[in-house]
């Protein structure tokens, strides 16, 4: 039996063309949606099923919903959808669940496994764009009325599923590193940091839709359903998504992205599969507004909360050399260490950015006289920065991150606890 299919197709074909292939590829076409061009159409009145052997709807949505198909076959071409238009075209079917597919390529939708509990996803356009930062603060106003599990997957995971019930010191997090694992995984960060249970998951390769190559996440999944939390977070890496079908997804994104980057090609799909946006990074200007309107372009409905992002140690730093180690973008690590001087009276000495540049750091930090090593838990952050400091015997505090809204935005934590709401109310219904 052939698979259901809708067409997209164009009028730079020649009509009796696009009817041939419609009977030859081996799908039952239900409906076809012409994306435009009409330069081999003899009249504009040269629509509909006569023409094409198969119904002409006006758009892709509506073709989805009036005819059911299980797969969208784009049979269009260059000028009408080139690489953008059809990317954004995929980002647009994915999100509607079905595979896109063309002459040389197919995308398919991330498979996201069901899950029976409330949760919630925290998700990212890319790397270091502040999604742990972003979990964190989401887990700890939820915890405040809610019992709550974080899952969070990386690169340098555990290679089975880890249950952290009590946050790690830094001793330990140092024995760790010596031994050779990976000491700066989101899951110890969010234990650490949130004073939340969580437990840690590894993934291997990113699609372009976010969909991982390999990952242990569902028997993470496992472990946090074993406990029975009344919420469970679940956290992207990098761009890849947590393959879970959650209830509700938050979608980071940084200002310093290019817009293109940010809202174009299979990110687009993450915008129209999410229910709330925080920009990250962000400060007023053309940039941010360009962002606003890239964003909004492709849904109008959703919330966009444009933020900075804060550093607070957890250690007294007034008065005292400072030297801080993160992996934010250039752009920012002057605010950083502005901010640090303003708010908490250090004496900032240094800001880096080379966490997650190794080469770079050992470089810089042989220049570095601080009296207090400040460190994001990412990358390098123990195995190098901590390890430096206590060679010298110099004294370590680590940062928590916070997202904090630009003035006339939104309040932030209303709108992320609104979101654990609706997963909680969705997940009931279900």
């Amino acid at each position: 039996m052939k698979t259901a299919a809708l067409a997209l197709i164009d009028g730079e074909h020649y009509p009796p063309v696009v009817r041939d292939a419609l009977k030859a590829l081996p799908y039952e076409f239900v409906c076809c949606v012409n994306m435009g061009g009409g330069e081999k159409l003899r009249s504009p009145a040269e629509t509909g099923e006569k023409l094409y052997g198969v119904p002409l709807v006006a758009s892709i949505e509506q073709g989805i919903e009036a005819y059911s198909p299980e797969i969208v076959v784009d049979l269009s071409d260059e000028p009408v959808l080139g690489p953008r238009e059809r990317l954004a075209a995929a980002s647009m079917v994915l999100a509607l669940g079905l595979p896109y597919t063309g002459a040389d390529f197919r995308f398919d939708p991330p498979a996201l496994e069901p899950f029976g509990l409330p949760s919630l996803s925290v998700i990212g356009t890319g790397k270091r764009v502040g999604k742990t930062a972003l979990a964190i603060q989401l887990a700890r106003a939820c915890a405040r009325k809610l019992d709550v599990v974080v899952v969070a997957m990386g690169r340098g995971g555990p290679p089975e599923p880890e249950l952290r019930e009590t946050p790690p010191s830094v001793e330990e997090l140092l024995e760790l590193a010596r031994a050779g694992q990976h000491a700066a995984s989101d899951y110890l960060e969010d234990a650490l940091l949130g004073e939340i249970v969580s437990v840690g998951a590894r993934r291997c390769g990113g699609g372009l839709a976010g969909a991982v190559g390999y990952s242990n996440v569902a028997q993470a999944a496992e472990l946090a359903l074993e406990r029975q939390p009344e919420l469970v977070i679940f956290e992207g890496s990098g761009a890849a998504l947590p393959p879970i079908a959650s209830d509700r997804r938050v979608l980071v994104v940084s200002a310093h992205q290019d817009v293109e980057l940010a809202c174009g090609y299979l990110n687009a799909y993450r915008i129209l599969i999410s229910d709330l946006v925080v920009l990250s990074f962000a400060e007023p200007g053309e940039r941010l507004e360009q962002l606003r309107r890239a964003i909004a372009a492709l849904r109008p409905d959703l919330q966009l909360i444009a933020t900075s992002m804060r550093p607070r140690p957890l250690v007294p730093v007034a008065g005292k050399k400072v030297a801080l180690f993160t992996t934010a973008p250039k752009e920012a690590l002057r605010p950083l260490g502005e901010l640090l001087e303003r708010t908490y009276g250090a004496e900032v000495v240094h800001v880096s950015g080379n966490l997650a540049r190794r080469r770079e750091l050992a470089e810089e930090l042989v220049q570095i006289e601080a009296e207090v090593f400040l460190v994001e838990l990412k990358a390098a952050a123990v195995d190098v920065v901590i390890e430096e400091a206590m060679r010298r015997g110099c004294e370590v505090g680590l940062v928590d991150n916070e997202l904090v809204p630009l003035e006339g935005e939104a309040e932030l934590e209303p709108a992320l606890l609104e979101l654990a709401q609706q997963a909680r109310a969705k997940a009931t219904v279900a």
